[in-house]
C-alpha cells in the first residue's frame, strides 16, 4: 500500500520554495490518518506539479508488491495544456505521457501525415506492420504502461477504464480536479444529432416525452449501430472515413448502452435529462410517424446529473488511494457529495498563498448589470470603462474575459468605435489557440478579448499586467442540468460555480511571488457572488476580496489609450479616428467613494443565458442519491485510446 513517509524523497526540486513542505507534510500525514483521499487546495504558484510528483513516488513499487497487488502511479489532468507543461519539465522526466492515437502519426514510409488513428492497422484487417514496434503511439503506450507513472488526460484515463494495458494502480494523483463533476457530465453526454451519428439521415428519430422513451430509443439505436459496425467489420479494408465511421458507431455503442444499463438499475443514484430539438424542417421528405407511431422528432441530449456510478467505473475503481489538486476546490462536503465520495475518508489540506496581496489588487469599476436583460445598456459603459482602463495601462499588455463570442463580437465593435480597435486583438472559434499564441508572442500593449480562457492559461510576466471581468460567469440557466439543479434550491452551488471561475481567472495575470498583476470587475453581479459565496472563499482570496476599491481612471480619452505606441502605430497599424473622444456620453465609471453598488434582484435573474432561439424540451427522473458508494472540450483530447 502507499507509503507516505517517501513523499520527501520523492519530491522532484533540488529546494523547496514558498508553503511546498509544509504541503508535503500534511499531505503525508493525511494519508497516514487513514484517509482514501485528500484534497489538496493550493493557489497558483504552489507548484502542484510538484506536488503531484511527490504524492505518486509514494506508490507501492513492484518489488514491494505481491502478483496481485496494484502499483505504480497515475497522474491525470483534464487540461492538455497542463500535460504539455508535464512534458517540457525536466523536473518531471520520469512522467511518462501517453496521448490519445490521433496525436500521433503513421511512420510507414507511404503513409504521409496519417494519424495512428487512420493508419493501415486499423484500416486494414488482419494488417501486420512491420513497424508496430518503433510506432510513436504503440511505443508511448508500452513505456506509460511498464513505468512507475504514466501521465495522460483525464478523457484518456477515463475511455480507458477497464483496459488491461492501463489496469488499476496503488495512486492516482488528478491536477485540476475542481471540475471533475462536470467532465464526468460532459463526458457521459450522449450527443445524439448528425454531428455524431454517422448515419442520422437514415434515422427516423421519434418525439421524446420522457426519460423512458429516450431509454427505449437508445436501446433501439444502440442495436442499429451494432448492425452497421459488424457490417464495416466485415470488410477486407476500410477508409479513412470508414474507419472514423467504425470507431463512432463503437462509442455510441458504448454510451448508449451505459445510459440504457444505469437508467434501468433501481439502486442507481444517476438522474438523467432529456433534452430535444425540434425536428429540421429540411426532414419533411421523412414518414411524419416514427417506429411506435410518434412523431418524429429532432436531436437529442442525454445528460446524467452528478454521475456517481460513472465516476466509481472510469475513477474510483482505478486507484487505492488519490490526491486530487486545485486552488479552487471551494467546500469539501459539496466536492465530495457531486463526486460520489464519502466526506469521512476524505481529508482537505490548504495550502497558503505566498503572492502577496499587494500585487494582485482587485479594483471595482462596476457599470451595472451583465444579465442578458440589462446587457444592451450596460455594455457600452464597459466598453468605456475599458477605455479608460487601457489610458491607465498604457504600455502594458491587458486580457478582457468576455464570457462569450456574442458579448466579444459586441465589445471589439464598440471599442473599434471609440476609436482604440488598433490595439484590440481577439479569436475565432477555429482559431482560438493559434490567435492565443499570436498575441502572447507579440512585445506590443495589446489588449486580448478572450472566450472561456479563465484557466489553463499562464500570462507572467509582461505577457499581461491586467485584466478586466466584464461578466458574472454564472451557469447558462437554460442548460437543463443547471436549471435541474436551481428548481430543487442548490443556489450556493450556482454561485459557488461562479466564484471559482472568478477564482480561476484571477489567477491567470499574476504568477509568481514577484509577479504582479491587477483584475478589474465590471460586473455588478459580480459583486453580488462575492457576497452570496464568501463563506466558501479560500482566505488568501477573501483577503483579496477585503481590499477590494475603486480605482482613480483618467477621463475618458480614446487617443491617450494608444499613446504607449511608437507614434500612436501597434503592430505596424496606424490608429483609426473614434466616433467619441469625449467623457459626456452616458457610462462613466462609478464614483470614487464606491457607492452605487445594486444589489442582486434575487436569486431568478438570468445568471449568464446567451442561448438564441427556441429552447429545446427537457425530461428528467430522479432517484434518491446513494452516497459514499462503491465535451467534447478544446482542452480534452479525444476519445481515441486504445482502438
Amino acid at each position: 500500500m502507499v507509503n507516505p513517509d517517501r513523499i520527501f524523497a520523492a519530491f522532484p526540486a533540488p529546494s523547496y520554495r514558498g508553503n511546498q513542505e509544509q504541503a508535503l507534510r500534511d499531505i503525508r500525514d493525511a494519508f497516514q490518518a487513514g484517509n482514501d483521499v485528500v484534497l489538496v487546495r493550493a493557489p497558483t504558484g504552489s507548484g502542484k506539479s510538484l506536488l503531484a510528483r511527490a504524492v505518486a513516488g509514494c506508490a507501492r513499487t513492484v518489488e514491494e508488491a505481491d502478483p496481485s497487488d496494484a502499483t505504480g502511479a497515475y497522474y491525470t489532468t483534464p487540461q492538455v495544456s497542463q500535460l504539455d507543461d508535464v512534458a517540457g519539465d525536466d523536473l518531471l522526466a520520469d512522467l511518462n505521457i501517453i496521448r490519445g492515437k490521433g496525436n500521433y502519426t503513421c511512420i510507414l514510409p507511404e503513409e504521409h501525415d496519417t494519424p495512428v488513428n487512420q493508419a493501415p492497422c486499423v484500416r486494414e484487417r488482419g494488417y501486420d506492420c512491420s513497424v508496430k514496434h518503433r510506432c510513436p503511439y504503440f511505443s508511448d503506450r508500452a513505456i506509460a504502461a511498464n513505468r512507475d507513472i504514466a501521465a495522460m488526460t483525464l478523457a484518456y484515463f477515463m475511455q480507458t477504464a477497464g483496459s488491461e494495458v492501463f489496469r488499476k494502480r496503488d495512486v492516482v494523483v488528478i491536477d485540476e480536479a475542481h471540475g471533475l463533476a462536470e467532465w464526468a457530465e460532459m463526458y457521459a453526454t450522449i450527443q445524439l444529432g448528425p454531428r455524431t451519428i454517422p448515419f442520422w439521415d437514415e434515422l427516423r428519430v421519434p418525439t421524446v416525452d420522457s426519460v423512458e422513451r429516450a431509454a427505449r430509443y437508445a436501446d433501439a439505436l444502440a442495436q442499429q449501430c451494432t448492425r452497421r459496425k459488424d457490417e464495416l467489420l466485415d470488410q477486407d479494408s476500410l477508409t479513412p472515413g470508414e474507419v472514423r465511421e467504425r470507431d463512432r458507431l463503437q462509442e455510441l455503442i458504448g454510451e448508449l448502452e451505459f445510459f440504457v444499463k444505469d437508467y434501468r438499475d433501481p439502486q442507481s443514484p444517476t438522474t438523467w435529462l432529456v433534452d430535444q430539438e425540434p425536428r429540421a424542417a429540411d426532414r419533411s421528405d421523412v414518414n411524419d410517424e416514427g417506429d411506435e407511431g410518434d412523431t418524429l422528432g429532432g436531436p437529442l441530449t442525454i445528460k446524467p446529473m452528478d454521475p456517481e456510478r460513472y465516476l466509481q467505473y472510469t475513477v474510483w475503481d482505478r486507484g487505492n488511494k488519490f490526491a486530487l489538486l486545485s486552488a479552487t476546490i471551494l467546500n469539501k462536503e459539496a466536492f465530495c457529495r457531486h463526486v460520489g465520495l464519502e466526506p469521512s475518508r476524505v481529508a482537505l489540506v490548504d495550502v497558503g498563498h505566498t503572492f502577496p496581496v499587494e500585487n494582485r489588487p482587485l479594483y471595482d469599476v462596476t457599470q451595472g448589470k451583465m444579465t442578458y436583460d440589462h446587457r444592451e445598456e450596460t455594455l457600452p459603459k464597459i466598453g468605456r470603462a475599458i477605455v479608460r482602463v487601457m489610458q491607465r495601462h498604457p504600455e502594458e499588455k491587458g486580457l478582457v474575459h468576455t464570457h462569450s463570442y456574442a458579448i466579444q463580437d459586441e465589445l471589439e465593435s464598440l471599442l473599434s468605435d471609440f476609436g482604440v480597435g488598433d490595439r484590440i486583438r481577439s479569436h475565432s472559434r477555429d482559431d482560438r489557440d493559434a490567435d492565443l499564441e499570436a498575441w502572447k508572442a507579440s512585445d506590443e500593449p495589446t489588449v486580448f478579448l478572450s472566450v472561456k480562457m479563465e484557466e489553463a492559461l499562464d500570462l507572467n510576466g509582461d505577457r499581461c499586467r491586467w485584466q478586466v471581468l466584464c461578466k458574472a460567469p454564472f451557469l447558462n440557466t437554460s442548460d437543463s442540468r443547471v436549471a435541474h439543479r436551481l428548481e430543487q434550491g442548490q443556489w450556493a452551488w450556482y454561485y459557488r460555480s461562479a466564484l471559482r471561475t472568478v477564482i480561476q481567472a484571477c489567477g491567470r495575470v499574476i504568477r509568481g511571488p514577484e509577479d504582479y498583476g491587477a483584475t478589474y470587475v465590471a460586473d455588478e453581479s459580480l459583486l453580488d457572488c462575492f457576497d452570496r459565496a464568501r463563506t466558501d472563499m479560500p482566505g488568501w482570496f477573501q483577503e483579496q476580496v477585503d481590499r477590494l476599491s475603486v480605482p482613480e481612471l483618467p477621463a475618458f480619452d480614446p487617443g491617450a489609450a494608444l499613446e504607449g505606441v511608437d507614434g500612436g502605430v501597434v503592430d505596424g497599424r496606424a490608429p483609426q479616428s473614434g466616433r467619441w473622444s469625449d467623457d459626456t456620453s452616458s457610462g462613466g465609471s462609478r464614483s470614487s467613494d464606491g457607492g452605487g453598488t445594486t444589489a442582486s434582484e434575487g436569486q431568478g435573474e438570468d445568471g449568464g443565458g446567451d442561448a438564441d432561439g427556441e429552447h429545446s424540451r427537457t425530461y428528467g427522473r430522479t432517484r434518491s442519491r446513494r452516497r459514499g458508494s462503491s465535451k467534447r472540450s478544446p482542452l480534452a483530447d479525444v476519445w481515441d485510446t486504445d482502438g
